[in-house]
């Protein structure tokens, strides 16, 4: 998974309440990893990033509530192609995109946890 780009200190609490409070709720997609073991992930949404022509998804592991995002290309109904994102402008724009999207904005709060 070291070539996975995660988002650092974020995990799924910290998700907008709306829609993506219980995991269960969350479309799953099984990931299949390097190694070949297999990691279920819910779904939290897919995106577009300004500035980029690929669509974007992010993603939370079941097993440790980690957020990883990825590219996206939907090949059909039950098929899709996820590429890690290589240029890290580009995750950070991804990042910054997902993070406005989706999660709750407490930056004064942050210290208190």
């Amino acid at each position: 998974m070291n070539e996975e780009k995660n988002l650092d200190a974020m995990n799924n609490e910290e998700m907008h309440d709306h829609d993506h409070d219980h995991e269960e709720e969350l479309d799953t997609i099984v990931l299949t990893l390097e190694d070949g073991s297999e990691l279920e992930c819910g779904i939290l949404g897919v995106f577009e990033v300004e500035g980029y022509d690929s669509d974007y998804i992010a993603l939370v592991s079941e097993e440790d509530n980690e957020i990883m995002i990825y590219k996206y290309e939907e090949i059909n109904e039950e098929e899709a192609n996820l590429d890690v994102i290589e240029d890290d402008d580009e995750y950070e724009s991804a990042k910054a995109t997902f993070e406005s999207l989706f999660v709750v904005d407490e930056d004064e709060d942050e210290g208190e946890e």
